[in-house]
């Protein structure tokens, strides 16, 4: 008989079921022979080295606010059940489940690669978002610090940046963003799910805990760096209850706006989500993907542009207006983005030219 999900102290999916690329792949199903089937229990983050040599992503979504990005890591430690990246990991042959979040990629170089990008004929300077795949400030940056390497640079450019993250680290460099932010260069959003820590655990078990975040709302405020939040994901029946109360924390705490995002379920994150449910929530689960459905079409999820991020139809139309409400109510405008200065990027090929005639 097939194994009900194993719960994984620290992790957020329940399986490792294989990448929709993979030839063959592997269901563990008790043969009734006695050797225990269930997973590893405690699997340990493996690191790998990124050799990418193109460090900068653009992006053409009309509905992302922003060109291009530059992601640090592929997979993410802090194992948000819902994450819509996990797909990305099948590109690599391995499970969008946890492999995930236990076999993360680091990209190599990166300062080097940077500074190469800018000097290419025709680089256009606009803000690089970091954050707007998996998290710069998981908790193997800690170690290596390639975020930092990649803000530093920035920082020597003076090229914009926007930061996304659910990780406390940000606050480790408040130096060189207090600095950037000083020239109107950079900008933070930490995305808060929820306030309730209980409900973090089980949805993004290695993310910082809600009254972290908020101190680096305050914390990032007070140093003069624009901070906004984000609400990612809205789930309906899990989380949207909350959605005045964040607003209200979120003011308090310094955010300047408030945006969000509706759950979205590509790919393998629809199962792996459906396992969340009937493990943590079985008595909501049938509830959540009606209303999820009823906000995608009919379907699981909706990719199209002009909906994938807000979703459509009655549910839909009144997230947007209690989100309207919460922000008139607490001050807080619905940019994702604050405005950078792109007029202060240094050219490093016209930097290199001006030091011959010194």
């Amino acid at each position: 008989m097939q194994t009900k999900p194993t719960l994984i102290k620290g992790r957020g999916a329940l399986s490792n079921p294989a990448g929709r690329f993979e030839k063959q792949s592997s269901e563990i199903v008790d043969d009734g022979w006695g050797e225990d089937p269930t997973p590893d229990t405690q699997p340990a983050t493996q690191l790998f080295a990124d050799k990418t040599r193109n460090i900068i992503a653009s992006n053409q979504s009309p509905d992302v606010p922003f060109d291009q990005s530059i992601n640090p890591y592929k997979g993410c430690e802090h194992g948000c059940v819902y994450c819509f990246a996990r797909p990305s990991h099948a590109y690599l042959d391995l499970s969008p489940g946890i492999d995930f979040e236990t076999k993360i990629f680091y990209k190599t170089n990166v300062q080097e690669r940077l500074v190469e990008a800018f000097g290419k004929r025709g680089y256009v300077c606009s803000p690089i978002a970091m954050g707007a795949n998996t998290d710069p400030y998981q908790p193997v940056e800690k170690r290596l610090k390639v975020t930092r390497q990649i803000l530093t640079v920035l920082r020597d450019w003076r090229h914009p940046v926007s930061i996304v993250t659910k990780g406390a680290l940000v606050l480790r460099d408040i130096d060189l963003l207090s600095e950037m932010a000083a020239q109107e260069l950079a900008s933070v959003t930490m995305s808060i799910t929820s306030l309730d820590n209980t409900l973090k655990t089980s949805l993004e078990p290695r993310a910082a805990a809600p009254a972290a975040r908020l101190r680096c709302v305050r914390e990032l405020s007070a140093a003069g760096i624009p901070v906004s939040v984000l609400m990612a994901p809205v789930i309906p029946g899990v989380n949207d209850e909350e959605i005045e109360a964040v607003a209200a924390a979120s003011a308090a705490a310094g955010a300047r706006s408030l945006g969000y995002v509706v759950l979205r379920l590509p790919y393998e994150v629809k199962d792996l989500f459906r396992e969340w449910l009937d493990t943590h929530v079985p008595e909501k689960a049938a509830r959540v993907m009606s209303i999820v459905r009823d906000m995608r079409g009919g379907k699981d999820y909706d990719s199209k542009w002009s909906q994938r991020q807000k979703g459509t139809g009655p549910f839909a139309s009144l997230l947007a207006r209690r989100f309207e409400l919460a922000r008139q109510r607490n001050g807080l405008d619905g940019a994702r983005m604050s405005k950078l200065r792109t007029d202060l990027f240094r050219n490093p090929n016209a930097a290199c030219q001006s030091d011959m005639f010194r």
